[in-house]
């Protein structure tokens, strides 16, 4: 047994696949079968059950899986400790953001970092802000930044970037010339909905809770899975939504879209660099938090 095979045993089960595996790992199918049928042959079980095109794990594949995760983490807690110790980072950081930060925080970030630090890869995930915590409890993400807080015990956060939001308007809609509008006059709208998982639609519905509103009365005929579908469906006279200044500044520039803000709502939030309370930080970690801390 050696930690290849872990990492191989790891990659089946987390995709339920040997083929998905084998393209995870970018080894053949053939050598990802062959190291399992090694491990199967050390511990004389099966640790695999092949069932049609998924693949689950026996009760002996369950176990070793959960140590096996804890060694892989060891051994590269171990690793970055020792690059450290030298002086010298490099490896791969795997990031995460929701729509904003992926789109316009991290991006910003990444150029200078890579620039200080050549020698780190970076990997980085965009996805709502449930998907990007799931991937951080998961360890395939090392450091996420989201639109929502969560109480999951098992992240930690910090406020990293505060956001003012606005409802965003056509420049040709009737309350484009005001500043502001109304709580109450959102409902009379078409209004764009987000997925359920977006920090900023959990947002909407906490500050309309405590505004004294039902979101579930705004009239939303259209639902729409990221932002940049959102700014198009208002460009295009779908319905008004609100957003994050930070998503629609050019479009803003451009005199296509206005930002209004909305009275007797708390539009503010922050994003959250979010980790995982299961693991170390790694070097590279630390030092891309510390770098994201002073840049901001």
């Amino acid at each position: 047994m050696n930690l290849w095979q872990l990492t191989i045993l790891v990659a089946v089960i987390e995709n339920k696949s040997f083929s998905k595996a084998s393209e995870a790992i970018n080894l053949s199918q053939p050598t990802v079968s062959s190291h399992i049928k090694e491990l199967e042959e050390h511990f004389k079980c099966p640790l695999l059950n092949r069932l049609g095109k998924i693949t689950e794990p026996t009760r002996a594949g369950e176990i070793l899986y959960r140590h096996a995760k804890e060694i892989l983490a060891l051994g590269k807690k171990a690793e970055d400790a020792i690059l450290d110790f030298l002086g010298s980072l490099k490896g791969t950081l795997f990031i995460g953001g929701s729509t904003i930060p992926s789109g316009y925080i991290f991006p910003k970030l990444i150029g200078p970092f890579s620039k200080q630090f050549p020698d780190i890869h970076i990997e980085m995930t965009a996805g709502d802000t449930s998907a990007i915590i799931e991937e951080i409890k998961k360890g395939k993400i090392d450091i996420g930044i989201v639109g929502a807080k969560t109480n999951d015990p098992l992240i930690v956060q910090e406020e990293f970037i505060k956001d003012e939001m606005r409802l965003i308007v056509p420049s040709d809609h009737k309350w484009a010339k005001k500043t502001s509008v109304r709580c109450r006059d959102l409902f009379s709208e078409a209004f764009i909905k987000r997925e359920k998982g977006s920090g900023t639609w959990q947002t909407l519905l906490k500050s309309m809770e405590n505004a004294g509103f039902d979101a579930n009365h705004l009239k939303t005929p259209v639902a729409m899975g990221n932002t940049v579908s959102v700014i198009q469906g208002i460009l295009h006279h779908v319905g008004i939504s609100i957003l994050s200044p930070i998503a629609v500044q050019d479009e803003i520039d451009k005199g296509r879209l206005k930002a209004l803000a909305v009275k007797d709502m708390d539009l503010s939030r922050f994003f959250y660099m979010t980790t995982s309370t299961k693991r170390s930080l790694s070097p590279i970690s630390r030092k891309f938090i510390e770098f994201a801390r002073l840049a901001r």
